[in-house]
């Protein structure tokens, strides 16, 4: 139902002003110089609200990207804390780059241009972005278009959905090789952190991520049963890590050196926060001739030694912590020969 009110301003001007009540919907207002502007007006109105299409014109005009991008910060990253700190500094790349446009006005072809900007840009540390950070920046925003969309209300469809993403590369399957190893578990025990080599027999053993091992409570080590729980994982489950033989041993003798007063395995300076191991990492590198592998490259290597030594996609998946099989494919062909022993069984068994 419209109502149409005639008003005069102070200046002596008339206008009118309309308000629309539809039930189930919210009260949509506008004012208009003449009458016939106004019946237009609630006459298209009335039909895009009961038909669905009144989303552009209203609410995705009223609110800008900035905004979506605002309360998104304030509303919906405090549930995230793991990722809170890296989305919104991509958050806010978007909404230098687009956040004065209203979101009726953002278009696929806009998003593109920003993306195709970020591809040319570069990181904090001066390094070019990679496809998978420009795809990071691309999901981030994307949920803001979800949430803006299922609960706010303010859009009636997530625009991303209609951009393309970078194609990333395969997967990265760098691992240690025997001598590599050696000179770098080495390098690990002669640097000057007394943590890293402990550190870095733990990540080759269990597979595990550097925070994951960096972040370990005393609490969740369970050296009778050589297990360790991780509350905080990447995809959000709790996992074990199990430990045997040589790891288990060493963080048995690492713990006898442990601070009463700190609950970290391996605590900083100020025994508040875990320790900084990127400079004694790095160094050790260096000192042990590795080249092109990182920290997180440890997982690589262990789940690649797992295949070499039989384990099946799902075992591996299941020590990393991986939800599906989809991301440990890349170490199929590091099972060729267990793979070959089985299909030999298999074979011997029904032909004889």
């Amino acid at each position: 139902m419209a109502n149409i009110e005639k008003r005069t301003t102070k200046d002596g001007q008339i206008n009118y002003r309309v308000k629309i009540r539809l039930k189930g919907h919210p009260v949509q207002s506008a004012t208009f110089e003449r009458l016939t502007d106004a019946r237009k007006w609630v006459q298209q109105t009335e039909s895009a609200i009961r038909e669905g299409r009144h989303f552009k014109t209203t609410e995705a005009k009223r609110h800008t990207l900035s905004e979506a991008i605002d309360r998104y910060i304030k509303c919906v990253l405090p549930s995230k804390p793991k990722s809170k700190k890296f989305q919104t500094q991509q958050l806010i790349w978007w909404k230098e780059n687009l956040g004065d446009y209203s979101l009726a006005d953002v278009s696929p072809a806009l998003i593109a241009q920003q993306r195709d900007k970020l591809t040319q840009g570069v990181t904090p540390r001066g390094k070019a972005r990679t496809a998978a950070t420009v795809n990071r920046y691309l999901a981030a925003l994307s949920h803001v278009y979800t949430v803006a969309m299922k609960e706010w209300g303010w859009i009636e469809d997530n625009l991303l959905r209609k951009v393309t993403k970078m194609k990333e590369p395969r997967g990265r399957v760098r691992f240690l090789s025997d001598e590599e190893r050696s000179r770098l578990l080495a390098a690990c025990k002669d640097s000057e952190s007394a943590y890293l080599y402990t550190i870095f027999v733990l990540a080759l053993s269990t597979g595990a991520r550097r925070m994951e091992i960096l972040s370990l409570s005393w609490c969740d080590v369970d050296l009778v049963r050589g297990v360790i729980t991780l509350h905080e994982t990447k995809n959000g489950e709790r996992r074990t890590l199990h430990l045997a033989g040589y790891a288990l041993e060493l963080l048995k003798e690492h713990a006898k050196l442990r601070q009463l007063c700190c609950n970290l395995v391996f605590p900083g300076k100020n025994l508040k926060d875990p320790i900084d191991i990127r400079t004694p990492w790095e160094t050790a590198l260096k000192r042990a001739g590795v080249h092109d592998y990182k920290f997180h490259d440890n997982r690589h290597s262990a789940a690649s030694y797992l295949a070499m030594n039989g384990a099946s996609l799902a075992e591996i998946a299941e020590i990393l912590g991986h939800k599906t099989l989809q991301m440990v494919k890349r170490y199929a062909h590091l099972s060729d020969a267990h793979t070959s022993k089985v299909v030999a069984r298999m074979n011997e068994k029904i032909f004889g």
